[in-house]
């Protein structure tokens, strides 16, 4: 069963379920856009800036069908681990012997989505097939300070595919022994010439928390309040399922 908890909430926003929702830089996008956002994370996540509740994502998930709660929301996002199927890590996880050790929750979350009967997005970076490349975002796109592509799987409702903007230049760092300059920094890892926290805030957009990991894992806010004032618009004049 899902535990009791008390959602902050104005009753004119519809309410969005944030599943695998790490520090919140997809809630907070939601949020811009005109959501109250409930985050659930199997890990505590005290940087999370809305309604948070601990605990396994898809348990939450699949509670909440059963009891009939699922209809306090409007709309799902999840962000499944990706590090099955991660480009920047399957090269590694090979050499190193860990191929085994990630589980790709990809499919179950996606089953117990279309039984929930409401619209989502499943997110994942590139190098996932696992998921339909509905939409793709680049932090181009927003005039963020990094690349960051993510794919994203839309059920029960579509949206156009923006142009994909062409690159400044170069992620600035340290490849096979050579310093590159370059507008983007990278977002993920440590070393290399990857970049301070501090700069790492400022080009995500995200201001909240300090934590490394928190950082690197986390999608730009602008890519979901992008998402989110979509489906809100088609919401509004009867167009979303």
């Amino acid at each position: 069963m899902t535990q009791s908890i008390a959602i902050r909430r104005d009753i004119h926003r519809p309410l969005l379920l944030d599943l695998f929702c790490c520090a919140g830089g997809a809630a907070t996008g939601y949020r811009r856009a005109g959501f109250d956002v409930v985050g659930v994370d199997i890990r505590p996540r005290p940087n999370y800036p809305f309604t948070f509740h601990q605990g396994d994502a898809l348990q939450y998930l699949a509670a909440l069908i059963v009891s009939g709660e699922i209809t306090r929301f409007s709309f799902v996002h999840t962000s499944p681990p990706c590090q099955a199927g991660c480009a920047l890590t399957v090269g590694t996880n090979r050499s190193r012997g860990w191929g085994g050790t990630h589980v790709d929750l990809v499919p179950p979350t996606r089953e117990l989505l279309d039984a929930s009967g409401l619209p989502y997005v499943i997110e994942q970076p590139n190098g996932r097939a696992e998921i339909r490349k509905d939409l793709t975002l680049c932090g181009e796109q927003f005039r963020l300070g990094v690349l960051r592509h993510r794919n994203f799987e839309l059920g029960r409702w579509t949206v156009a595919q923006p142009t994909h903007v062409p690159h400044r230049g170069r992620v600035r760092g340290w490849r096979h022994g050579e310093f590159f300059d370059g507008p983007y920094v990278a977002a993920y890892g440590n070393g290399g010439g990857k970049p301070t926290v501090p700069e790492l805030q400022t080009a995500m957009g995200i201001t909240w928390t300090d934590v490394r990991e928190e950082l690197t894992e986390a999608i730009p806010p602008a890519y979901s309040q992008w998402i989110g004032t979509a489906f809100l618009a088609q919401s509004r004049v009867g167009v979303a399922a």
